[in-house]
């Protein structure tokens, strides 16, 4: 019985059309993103030092790949899973202005995470951060952010649907803004993920805010690592959090999507609470986390943007593989064949 692909599923465009088309829509989005949000391409690593505290962890139980360079005595490097945090020490280390950002190409190995239509082993997204102004750490500002990465997608459709006409409407008018909590009392009996796929069915485009913290039946809308979005802080009235994620329906797969996460990043004081609410205050003493608390770091904004996962998204593609390079089970490759699908 089919499962990793919709039963009726066919490719709109050919292997070749769909390499055009992956080439055409990072190269537009990109120039969208960067124009809107005021950020400058720079270059970054595939590997940080193990124990720096660097490396992004995630949820706190994925397992980074982890290499020995024999020329340096063996020293320990870990390929990174993402550049939450590195992104906010490279702001530092080269001045950028409040206003103005950075974004880069990412590529993450995550070997623990799930392998199917919409996960892969190989990641690959635009790491983005930007210096906020003085007085900007609160809903507005990041609704307002939210609503400016919005908008680099709806251009990015337009000009794809111009070069490429096979290629379905996929993005509502204007995204919704939700907060996790609000979500729960919508939808008491479902889980986050369904409820999820219910918003996204309903809006076409959501953003819901504050994902990490517990809500009040004590279960938190999804995870989120302690040390980089500020999922804890109160923001005036009952719903606390300035992160989120922006999710989207897939008509093709009839589903939510997860296109990015993103949020305003901890300060001092919240890194702290946040640490102790994970349960590993100790890593306050690692070498990011010192130079955190010291003051070294600006306050910024910043998130990641899967680039494979929109590709799939505009393309109207029914499993990632379609458009990106990695590894998939026998099973994924015979069903695929029976669609006419190529998988990279």
């Amino acid at each position: 019985m089919s499962h990793h692909f919709p039963r009726n599923y066919r490719p709109r465009l050919d292997q070749n059309q769909t390499e055009k088309a992956i080439k055409f829509i990072k190269d537009t989005f990109e120039r969208e993103l960067s124009g809107e949000l005021r950020l400058s391409r720079v270059t970054s690593p595939l590997f940080v030092p193990k124990g720096s505290g660097i490396n992004d962890d995630l949820n706190g139980v994925e397992r980074p790949v982890s290499f020995g360079i024999g020329k340096m005595n063996d020293m320990q490097m870990e390929i990174v899973q993402s550049l939450a945090k590195w992104k906010r020490m490279a702001l530092a280390e080269h001045a950028y202005l409040p206003g103005t950002g950075l974004y880069t190409d990412m590529n993450a190995i995550r070997p623990d995470d799930d392998i199917d239509a919409i996960h892969s082993i190989y990641v690959d997204q635009w790491d983005w951060e930007a210096v906020m102004e003085p007085g900007s750490r609160n809903l507005a500002f990041l609704k307002q952010t939210v609503t400016k990465i919005f908008q680099s997608f709806k251009r990015t459709e337009f000009l794809i649907r111009e070069q490429f006409p096979v290629c379905a409407k996929v993005l509502p008018e204007e995204i919704t803004f939700i907060h996790a909590e609000e979500a729960q009392a919508l939808y008491p009996g479902l889980t986050p993920p369904e409820r999820e796929k219910a918003l996204a069915q309903k809006y076409g485009c959501i953003f819901i805010i504050g994902i990490g913290c517990a809500l009040p039946d004590g279960i938190p809308h999804g995870g989120r690592a302690p040390d980089y979005d500020d999922w804890s802080s109160p923001t005036g009235g009952e719903c606390y959090g300035l992160n989120g994620d922006i999710i989207v329906w897939d008509a093709v797969r009839e589903d939510s999507l997860e296109l990015s996460s993103m949020g305003i990043r901890v300060d001092q004081e919240t890194l702290r609470r946040q640490l102790v609410i994970r349960g590993c205050p100790e890593r306050e003493n690692l070498y990011w986390h010192k130079r955190l608390l010291a003051g070294e770091f600006p306050q910024t904004v910043g998130g990641g943007i899967g680039q494979s996962r929109l590709c799939m998204f505009f393309l109207n593609k029914a499993h990632i593989g379609e458009v990106q390079s990695s590894v998939w089970p026998q099973e994924v490759h015979d069903e695929a064949r029976n669609h006419g699908v190529f998988l990279l």
